[in-house]
């Protein structure tokens, strides 16, 4: 047996999904604090869309994990109300896209509340958005809506990309007394790794990236849903002599600029990769933050590779769509490594 492998028998860790922590954190969170009560469209007798939140309702009662109508608006601002008065709330919007309609009430009241107290008042919601592609679905179920929640100041905006975040990202998101947005990526629900719902493994806390590749090259800054991309295109990059280091960065807000700038300044060059649209994505606020860090490190300007600038594709053209390991590839190939 394989150290890997007896550390996991010993823990009592099996394959796990993502979809599997993120209930049990929340199924967790309720447990231990009657405060936690779970909203949402079909969140209740059929477990939400994605079945996130299956068996809640069954456990908990119906008064804890309840079926809302069809009114994201309504229930972001009676999850508003709710949190007011010492609840901690955990909305689910069912698709990305579906959340637009309660913008109002985000940024005029969910991102303004603490502030708006002078911090007296906390406003512990966690809001659950299932984001980005890789379905086979169509817009209104397939944006990567992040750059809209990271630009307005008043929300911690966090991302899980391995099932071991799922779980902790998620518990410490609902602890929290400030608003969070938690972005899940819906083509990560079905990826598994070994984890023990009894015994999950400890992660930091929101406002810490992580670099799960060391390497000498270049450094990939990426989060969610391409982490895994990002990863493959590492491996597929030592072909091509070229040793990527990979940034899995876990909360846009707060952002971890120190561990960012670390490994910029250590390999010299670094590629953004993300799915949300190029112009005006979170990619363009990293790459100026690095330019402004890292300039004298740097031996090659600060590139991005991102969906591209329209409207979400219809599903046989979103695998061009979305960044892959040939295009983050090419890309490497522009870091002017002549030099």
């Amino acid at each position: 047996m394989t150290t890997v492998a007896a550390k996991a028998a010993k823990s009592g860790a099996k394959p796990a999904t993502m979809a599997q922590a993120l209930t049990r954190a929340m199924r967790d969170a309720m447990a231990e604090d009657p405060t936690v009560h779970v909203m949402g469209e079909d969140v209740g007798t059929l477990g939400g869309v994605f079945r996130i939140t299956d068996g809640l309702a069954k456990e908990f009662g119906e008064d804890r994990c309840t079926d809302t109508p069809l009114a994201e608006a309504g229930i972001l601002g009676a999850a508003v109300g709710m949190a007011m008065y010492g609840l901690r709330p955990v909305v689910e919007m069912q698709f990305d896209a579906f959340a637009y309609p309660a913008f109002e009430q985000l940024i005029s009241h969910v991102a303004k509340m603490r502030n708006r107290t002078r911090g007296a008042m906390p406003l512990p919601i966690t809001i659950r958005v299932p984001y980005g592609g890789g379905i086979g679905g169509v817009e209104h179920h397939c944006d990567s809506s992040e750059a809209y929640y990271v630009a307005t100041p008043g929300l911690h905006v966090v991302t899980p990309a391995t099932v071991d975040d799922a779980y902790g990202l998620l518990r410490a998101s609902i602890a929290s007394d400030d608003p969070v947005i938690f972005l899940e990526p819906k083509r990560l629900y079905w990826s598994k790794a070994d984890w023990s719902p009894e015994a999950p493994t400890a992660v930091p806390g929101i406002g810490k990236a992580l670099v799960r590749r060391t390497g000498r090259s270049a450094t990939l800054i990426t989060y969610g849903p391409s982490l895994p991309v990002c990863l493959e295109a590492a491996e597929a990059a030592r072909e091509e002599g070229w040793d990527l280091e990979v940034v899995d960065l876990r909360s846009l807000v707060p952002f971890d600029e120190d561990t960012v700038v670390e490994s910029v300044r250590r390999t010299g060059r670094a590629v953004v990769v993300h799915e949300a649209n190029g112009f005006g994505g979170p990619g363009a606020e990293i790459a100026a933050r690095v330019t402004e860090r890292c300039f004298h490190h740097l031996e090659a300007p600060v590139l991005r590779v991102t969906g591209f600038d329209i409207p979400y594709p219809p599903p046989m053209l979103e695998k061009h769509h979305l960044p892959g390991v040939e295009r983050i590839l090419d890309t490497v190939a522009r870091l002017q490594w002549e030099n």
